[in-house]
C-alpha cells in the first residue's frame, strides 16, 4: 500500500527528529563496552533490515499473515504513529539525560514522571509499539520475526540499564521498580 513508502517515511522523521536533539546531552560519565552494545544493536539491527529491505528475503519470510486489507494497513499506521509519538514524549521528559547507548550522564537524574510514570523504559515500549504497528502494515511473517528480534534486543539493554540504574539511584530506582513495570503498563 502506498507502495510501501509510508512506513519507512514515518521511521525516517522519527530517526531525524530523535538524533537532533541529541547533540544538548549532558557528558559521559561511563558507557557500555562495545561487546555490550553489540549483543542488543545486532539484533535491533536485524529487524530494521526485515522491514528496510523489500524483496531479498526468502518466500516464507514474506507470506501473509492474513488476508490484507486497507484497515489492516491503516490501523498498523495509526499503531505505530502512536508508537513513535509515545517514544518522542519519553525522549523529551529524559532531556539531556538521554543517551542511543546504555551510558551514566554527569548529573544523571532519575525520571519518574510523564511516560516513566506509566513504564520504566518508555522509549522501548514506544519504539516496540511501533515496530508492531509496522509489522499489521506490512502483513508478512518478517514482521513477526523482527518484533521477535527487537523484544531480545530490548530485554538485553534493559537488563544492562536496570543494573547500572540500581548501582546509581539504589534504593530509589529499587522503589521505582516495584512501583512501575520495565516495558509494557501493569504486565512486564
Amino acid at each position: 500500500m502506498l507502495d510501501g513508502l509510508l512506513i519507512p517515511l514515518l521511521w525516517l522523521a522519527w530517526l531525524i527528529y530523535w538524533y537532533w536533539p541529541g547533540r544538548a546531552a549532558k557528558p559521559v560519565m561511563r558507557r557500555e563496552s562495545s561487546v555490550s552494545g553489540a549483543a542488543h544493536i545486532v539484533p535491533l539491527s536485524l529487524a530494521i533490515a526485515l522491514f528496510a529491505f523489500y524483496g531479498i528475503w526468502p518466500g516464507w519470510l514474506t507470506a501473509p499473515l492474513v488476508p490484507r486489507s486497507l484497515a489492516e494497513y491503516w490501523a498498523g499506521i495509526a499503531i505505530l504513529v502512536a508508537g513513535l509519538g509515545f517514544s518522542i514524549a519519553a525522549r523529551r521528559y529524559l532531556g539531556a539525560n538521554w543517551s542511543g547507548t546504555v551510558t551514566v550522564k554527569q548529573n544523571h537524574e532519575l525520571i519518574r514522571t510523564g511516560p516513566y510514570a506509566i513504564v520504566r523504559h518508555p522509549i522501548y515500549t514506544g519504539m516496540l509499539v511501533g515496530f508492531i504497528g509496522s509489522a499489521i502494515s506490512l502483513d508478512e511473517v518478517r514482521g513477526l520475526v523482527a518484533i521477535a528480534l527487537v523484544v531480545v534486543a530490548f530485554l538485553l539493554k534493559i537488563r544492562l540499564e536496570e543494573r547500572w540504574m540500581t548501582e546509581i539511584f539504589g534504593d530509589a530506582y529499587r522503589r521505582y521498580r516495584a512501583e512501575v513495570k520495565a516495558l509494557i503498563p501493569f504486565v512486564v
